[in-house]
């Protein structure tokens, strides 16, 4: 399957806007101009996963937008999801693509060269690559990776990178011209008083690049 978005919403229900549930929130992303989300939370149980990948799956076929899983290739297959997004601590993509074929989206979280290179050599349609900027929620992973080793990576990887951490509109244009694909986002959209507008302008940044 091609990737044809520039623009990943990656959820978190705890980093929603008061204002907001996360069905909500995610109808004005993609009202905005979201073209992919990314449904992870890893604390909902099979049951509660799967209801809310169904909701999403619904409203993500409105707007003929992707839909990619987290981790749970399961509630990827249930739920007609477009794709699965593994993590370090997943199933490698050899293993995800047997089980879902060649038809869908496999998707991988890296945060250094040699995974990412990995990762593309074992067929992953997409990566990834984080923190590029610092934000609280990447903090576990070290360091910001800085534009000059999003350069270095995107330089030798044939695959789509989409830059995540920290990233605000004003970051869009540095983070592309250093080779990136798009940029994924959680709070810079979903924390926001209006998702739909925040979304709109990420999507115009993108496009004036």
């Amino acid at each position: 399957m091609k990737v044809d978005f520039s623009l990943y919403l990656i959820t978190d229900r705890h980093q929603i806007h008061p204002q907001h549930t996360l069905i909500s929130a995610v109808t004005a992303a993609l009202q905005g101009g979201v073209q992919a989300i990314q449904l992870r939370e890893k604390d909902l149980s099979a049951t509660e996963l799967y209801r809310l990948g169904s909701a999403l799956r619904e409203l993500t076929n409105q707007y003929g937008a992707k839909l990619l899983i987290n981790d749970r290739i399961d509630i990827a297959m249930a739920v007609g999801a477009d794709g699965v997004h593994l993590t370090e601590q997943s199933l490698d993509v050899t293993c995800a693509r047997t089980i879902l074929g060649n038809d869908k989206l496999i998707a991988v979280s890296t945060h250094n060269l040699t995974s990412a290179l990995h990762a593309e050599k074992q067929g992953a349609d997409l990566i990834t690559f984080s923190p590029i900027f610092f934000t609280p929620s990447k903090a576990a992973y070290g360091d910001p990776q800085g534009l000059e080793q999003l350069h270095t990576l995107c330089q030798q990887l044939k695959l789509p990178v989409f830059a995540l951490g920290g990233i605000t509109t004003q970051r869009v244009a540095p983070v592309v011209a250093a080779g990136a694909t798009g940029v994924a986002l959680i709070s810079a959209i979903l924390a926001q008083e209006n998702p739909c507008h925040a979304a709109a302008d990420f999507k115009i940044s993108i496009n004036q690049v």
